[in-house]
Protein backbone atom coordinates (compact mmCIF):
# COMPACT_ATOMS: atom_id res chain seq x y z
CA UNK A 1 0.00 0.00 0.00
CA UNK A 2 1.29 3.45 -0.67
CA UNK A 3 -0.28 6.37 0.99
CA UNK A 4 0.80 10.07 0.08
CA UNK A 5 -0.57 12.88 2.07
CA UNK A 6 -1.69 16.03 0.60
CA UNK A 7 -0.94 19.39 2.10
CA UNK A 8 -1.09 22.60 0.05
CA UNK A 9 -0.94 24.71 3.31
CA UNK A 10 1.31 24.40 6.58
CA UNK A 11 -1.64 25.42 9.57
CA UNK A 12 -3.13 22.11 9.85
CA UNK A 13 0.45 20.15 10.45
CA UNK A 14 -0.40 21.64 14.27
CA UNK A 15 -3.54 20.12 14.73
CA UNK A 16 -3.33 16.19 13.95
CA UNK A 17 -5.01 16.29 10.85
CA UNK A 18 -4.15 16.65 6.83
CA UNK A 19 -6.20 17.69 3.61
CA UNK A 20 -6.11 14.76 1.58
CA UNK A 21 -4.54 11.34 1.32
CA UNK A 22 -4.07 9.08 -1.75
CA UNK A 23 -4.18 5.42 -1.03
CA UNK A 24 -2.62 3.17 -4.01
CA UNK A 25 -2.26 -0.74 -3.65
CA UNK A 26 -4.59 -0.96 -0.73
CA UNK A 27 -4.79 -4.63 0.07
CA UNK A 28 -8.16 -3.88 2.09
CA UNK A 29 -10.33 -1.61 3.69
CA UNK A 30 -12.06 -1.32 7.18
CA UNK A 31 -14.83 0.78 7.16
CA UNK A 32 -15.48 0.86 11.12
CA UNK A 33 -18.90 2.09 12.92
CA UNK A 34 -19.41 5.09 15.31
CA UNK A 35 -16.83 3.99 18.19
CA UNK A 36 -18.34 5.95 21.46
CA UNK A 37 -17.99 5.68 25.25
CA UNK A 38 -19.85 2.32 25.81
CA UNK A 39 -18.40 -0.36 27.71
CA UNK A 40 -17.30 -3.72 27.00
CA UNK A 41 -21.18 -4.49 28.66
CA UNK A 42 -23.02 -2.77 26.47
CA UNK A 43 -23.43 0.33 28.58
CA UNK A 44 -23.24 3.72 27.78
CA UNK A 45 -21.00 6.10 29.84
CA UNK A 46 -22.56 9.25 31.99
CA UNK A 47 -19.11 10.74 32.40
CA UNK A 48 -17.73 13.84 31.02
CA UNK A 49 -16.59 14.80 27.94
CA UNK A 50 -13.14 13.75 28.32
CA UNK A 51 -13.71 10.36 29.89
CA UNK A 52 -15.84 9.60 26.97
CA UNK A 53 -13.35 10.86 24.66
CA UNK A 54 -10.74 8.30 25.94
CA UNK A 55 -13.43 5.57 25.76
CA UNK A 56 -13.92 6.19 22.49
CA UNK A 57 -10.63 6.44 21.42
CA UNK A 58 -9.83 3.16 23.10
CA UNK A 59 -12.97 1.19 21.62
CA UNK A 60 -11.67 2.20 17.89
CA UNK A 61 -8.62 1.10 18.45
CA UNK A 62 -9.70 -2.40 20.14
CA UNK A 63 -11.66 -2.59 16.79
CA UNK A 64 -9.29 -1.94 14.38
CA UNK A 65 -6.65 -4.47 15.92
CA UNK A 66 -9.43 -6.53 16.69
CA UNK A 67 -9.81 -6.98 12.46
CA UNK A 68 -6.22 -7.14 12.30
CA UNK A 69 -5.40 -3.63 11.15
CA UNK A 70 -3.56 -0.79 12.80
CA UNK A 71 -4.59 2.60 13.72
CA UNK A 72 -1.83 3.83 11.11
CA UNK A 73 -3.86 2.84 8.10
CA UNK A 74 -6.88 5.49 9.54
CA UNK A 75 -7.33 7.63 6.21
CA UNK A 76 -10.49 9.15 7.01
CA UNK A 77 -12.13 9.99 10.76
CA UNK A 78 -15.45 11.77 11.16
CA UNK A 79 -15.70 13.20 14.64
CA UNK A 80 -19.41 13.47 16.03
CA UNK A 81 -19.95 15.18 18.92
CA UNK A 82 -22.86 17.23 20.78
CA UNK A 83 -20.74 19.95 22.44
CA UNK A 84 -17.77 20.77 20.27
CA UNK A 85 -17.60 23.65 22.78
CA UNK A 86 -17.16 20.64 25.85
CA UNK A 87 -14.58 18.95 23.05
CA UNK A 88 -11.84 21.46 22.02
CA UNK A 89 -10.64 21.61 25.99
CA UNK A 90 -9.99 17.67 25.66
CA UNK A 91 -8.73 17.85 22.01
CA UNK A 92 -5.37 17.46 22.83
CA UNK A 93 -6.25 13.74 23.94
CA UNK A 94 -7.53 12.90 20.35
CA UNK A 95 -4.08 14.69 19.74
CA UNK A 96 -1.88 12.62 21.51
CA UNK A 97 -3.57 9.55 20.28
CA UNK A 98 -3.23 10.12 16.84
CA UNK A 99 0.61 11.06 17.76
CA UNK A 100 0.89 8.15 19.45
CA UNK A 101 -0.11 5.61 16.25
CA UNK A 102 1.36 7.37 13.65
CA UNK A 103 -2.00 8.57 12.02
CA UNK A 104 -1.51 10.88 9.13
CA UNK A 105 -5.66 10.78 8.13
CA UNK A 106 -8.15 12.85 7.06
CA UNK A 107 -10.46 14.47 9.53
CA UNK A 108 -14.30 15.84 9.76
CA UNK A 109 -15.63 17.03 12.98
CA UNK A 110 -19.53 17.87 13.22
CA UNK A 111 -21.59 18.81 15.99
CA UNK A 112 -24.68 17.24 16.33
CA UNK A 113 -28.06 17.44 17.79
CA UNK A 114 -28.23 14.57 19.89
CA UNK A 115 -26.39 10.95 20.10
CA UNK A 116 -27.30 7.37 21.74
CA UNK A 117 -28.26 8.02 25.57
CA UNK A 118 -26.15 10.12 27.10
CA UNK A 119 -23.18 10.06 24.27
CA UNK A 120 -21.47 13.03 23.68
CA UNK A 121 -18.78 11.81 21.16
CA UNK A 122 -18.61 9.48 18.42
CA UNK A 123 -15.48 8.43 15.86
CA UNK A 124 -16.17 6.58 12.90
CA UNK A 125 -13.21 5.51 10.78
CA UNK A 126 -12.36 4.27 7.24
CA UNK A 127 -8.76 1.99 7.67
CA UNK A 128 -6.69 0.48 5.05
CA UNK A 129 -4.02 -2.20 4.62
Amino acid sequence: MEKRIINPWQWQDARSYVQAVEVKSVESTLYVSGQTAINAEGISSNEDMKSQLTLALQNLKQVITEAGYECSGIVRLNIYTTATAELWPHFNIFQEWVALHQVKTTVTMLEVVSLFETLKVELEATVVK
